[in-house]
């Protein structure tokens, strides 16, 4: 099957006793069994339910995996993948450019508990090699990343940390399996905040983790039931639904997102604009290789001051202020006060991501409004003036 026809027909068929297009919620909590132990696959919600049951094979197949596990969010599936995989004295290598949450799980959880964090520049896979150690046994990214959509060659990095005997995990949030397939480049686990695209409508909070290996990916599925962070069944079926369109929807965001990506990389109020379309990305070759399309991402650093930065996000029509991304309706995060906020201040310029970063999840709108939108925003600013060219300079 084609990906379009994997969304709806993907281990979703009619309802067998009814004929219902529309699966039903299985909102139960537990099943009758035929004698003690004796049951239809199903015995308690937490183990195991239809709803979500259909779900996850519908992810493994659009990613082409053979198993999945879904999980209460995001954060949850990482957690699973690295309990499951960390011990005290163990190590996992991150790029510096890594989601917050992420950050914040390290360094705040697994770190106190005597795991060893090291974080280098993924853009050079020597520094991986140099990294690696017998202690290793994960070497986690992200690609395209948040919020600065640095690209990375995954089938590289897979190779040298095969070669030093860990496991690669790729966040695939940004790209989806529609724009990239991280198994085909090397990949061993795929996790995904399923609250974004995926779902793609803003009411949902959901992850999820992709295995192809049945060894590798047991001990996550141990942990899903073990730990009990499992979505409900009617958040099952809201992913179904929004599955359903994600093709179509994906095409609009890259849409947008060029549009948007084009449009702030003309206007003076903007120093420096991220989105893996652009030429002078510096991962864009790696993109064209790696991925079918370039995301509907955009980030871009005004040129300006923090306050500035502020004020523009906070004065945007068809942009929302808020967390999150993926949804159809737009949405803008100034990532030093929102996303990125836990991570020390100091951190964050040393890894790059200044005060002035925006980040834009484009919608489904026009692109026309929302390039006006944000056009506008920056216009209402006025030029920059000699006081906020010294207080930059200052910073």
């Amino acid at each position: 099957m084609d990906f379009a026809t994997k969304t709806i027909h993907a281990g979703q068929p009619s309802e067998p006793h009814t004929g219902a297009v529309v699966p039903p919620i299985f909102q139960t909590t537990t099943y009758q069994q035929e004698g003690p132990g004796e049951h239809r696959g199903f015995d308690y919600t937490r183990t195991n339910n239809p709803t979500r049951e259909r779900l996850e094979g519908v992810l493994a197949e659009l990613e082409g995996g053979t198993q999945a596990a879904v999980f209460g969010s995001g954060l949850a599936a990482e957690h699973a993948v690295l309990l499951a995989y960390l011990k005290p004295g163990d190590e996992i290598i991150v790029p510096g450019d890594v989601y917050g949450g992420t950050f914040r799980m390290l360094h705040k959880v697994f770190e106190p508990l005597g795991c060893v964090i090291r974080q280098v520049d993924f853009a050079d896979p020597n520094q991986i090699t140099d990294a690696l150690s017998p202690a290793t046994k994960l070497v986690w990214l992200e690609s395209p990343t948040n919020p600065r959509l640095l690209v990375y060659d995954i089938a590289e990095i897979s190779r040298r940390a095969h070669a030093g005997g860990a496991l690669v995990v790729v966040d695939n949030t940004f790209a989806t399996p529609f724009f990239q397939r991280p198994f085909e480049l090397g990949a061993d686990l795929i996790v995904h905040s399923v609250t974004k695209y995926l779902a793609g409508h803003s009411d949902l909070v959901q992850g999820a983790v992709i295995g192809r290996d049945h060894e590798v990916f047991a001990p996550v599925k141990f942990l899903q039931n073990a730990l009990g962070g499992i979505p409900s069944p009617f958040d099952c079926w809201l992913t179904l639904r929004g599955l359903r369109t994600l093709e179509l929807r994906m095409l609009r965001h890259a849409e947008n997102a060029i549009a948007v990506a084009e449009a702030l990389s003309l206007h003076p109020r903007v120093r420096k604009v991220y989105f893996p379309g652009l030429t002078d990305h510096p991962g864009h070759e790696i993109a064209r290789t790696q991925m079918t399309g370039f995301g509907g991402m955009v980030s871009f650093e005004l040129d300006g001051t923090l306050k500035e930065a502020s004020e523009l996000v906070s004065s945007l029509r068809y942009f929302a202020l808020g967390e999150s991304l993926g949804g159809v309706r737009s949405l803008v995060c100034l990532p030093c006060k929102m996303t990125h906020a836990s991570i020390p201040a100091e951190t964050r310029h040393a890894l790059g991501l200044s005060d002035t970063l925006i980040r834009l999840s484009p919608g489904c709108e026009s692109a026309k409004d929302r390039v006006k939108d944000l056009t506008s925003g920056l216009d209402r600013l006025g030029a920059k003036s000699e006081i906020a060219e010294a207080a930059v300079a200052g910073s």
